[in-house]
């Protein structure tokens, strides 16, 4: 009986990560079958697309002003200093991930240049394969970012889930029901950035599930050291330094961008589903309070 007790929370907690990852593939089932020239040619951008897009960015901005710095502060309020620490995170996450940003276009600017002579000769006569290769460096490096940030809040994800079920089956439930909850619209937002990125809708599933693992290491890393209450005091830093990489993702990654192809006809759509993203967010994040 004791070591059937011993178990128990790494078997929830294996289960529960596996759920919540599974929720990344969701987004095949709501967004729309829209593929190739159409839906990657920045210069044929579809207005579904946009919607997702506008979508996606309302949804990130929800996600870390209604979600992780709340749940942030909420862990800091007490310490000495902690809105500063909140902040200085903030500012190393926006940091980093723009150093990353800047790494990784320096590696496309690379690739593309081995790659031009090849490309120009071999895809000369393939639509497809021209509108791909066109697909801004801005929006390819996006996605990059999108997944290194989406790992980094699923590690946390993973963290609660086996903490909580290291206090009780109960807690651990309704943990993995209030991720869940917010996982869903928030992994509608980054497969969006994902399509737009380059890949195709499989690829795209099969990246969100590889991010979902991290949150499997999370929770194996939670039950592992049997952090339990003091999950919060370990992983403070980890919610603003999230916090701060979807910020540069949205507002210096995704909407420069589409606000740079914005249209008269388009406007209103693109601003309605920013607010249903905002929204959603706003909902989820009330319904869990």
């Amino acid at each position: 009986m004791d070591e059937m007790s011993y178990y128990q929370p790494w078997i929830f907690s294996i289960a529960a990560s596996l759920i919540v990852g599974l929720s990344g593939v969701l987004p095949m089932l709501v967004i729309p079958m829209e593929s190739g020239v159409k839906l990657k040619n920045p210069g044929n951008n579809s207005r579904k697309m946009r919607r997702l897009l506008s979508f996606a960015v309302g949804g990130l901005l929800g996600d870390v002003f209604l979600h992780l710095l709340p749940e942030a502060w909420e862990k800091a309020q007490y310490r000495q200093n902690g809105g500063y620490e909140i902040l200085f995170w903030v500012l190393v996450g926006l940091t980093a991930f723009g150093i990353i940003e800047k790494m990784l276009s320096s590696t496309e600017n690379m690739y593309d240049s081995k790659k031009i002579e090849e490309d120009v000769s071999v895809n000369n006569n393939s639509g497809e394969k021209l509108a791909v290769d066109s697909i801004s460096k801005k929006a390819r490096v996006a996605g990059y970012l999108n997944l290194v940030a989406n790992s980094i809040d699923n590690f946390t994800h993973g963290l609660a889930v086996g903490g909580s079920f290291l206090v009780s089956t109960r807690v651990g439930c309704l943990t993995t029901l209030a991720i869940l909850l917010h996982e869903v619209p928030h992994e509608v937002a980054d497969f969006a950035i994902l399509l737009r990125s380059g890949f195709t809708r499989w690829e795209a599933a099969q990246a969100q599930f590889s991010t979902a693992l991290i949150g499997l290491a999370g929770s194996l890393t939670a039950l592992g050291v049997d952090l339990g209450d003091k999950l919060g005091e370990r992983t403070a830093w980890i919610l603003p330094f999230t916090a701060g990489g979807f910020l540069n993702i949205a507002l210096f990654n995704v909407l420069p961008e589409l606000i740079e192809t914005i249209h008269p006809n388009t406007l209103i759509s693109d601003v309605s589903s920013f607010i249903s993203g905002l929204s959603v967010m706003a909902a989820v994040s009330y319904f869990l309070e």
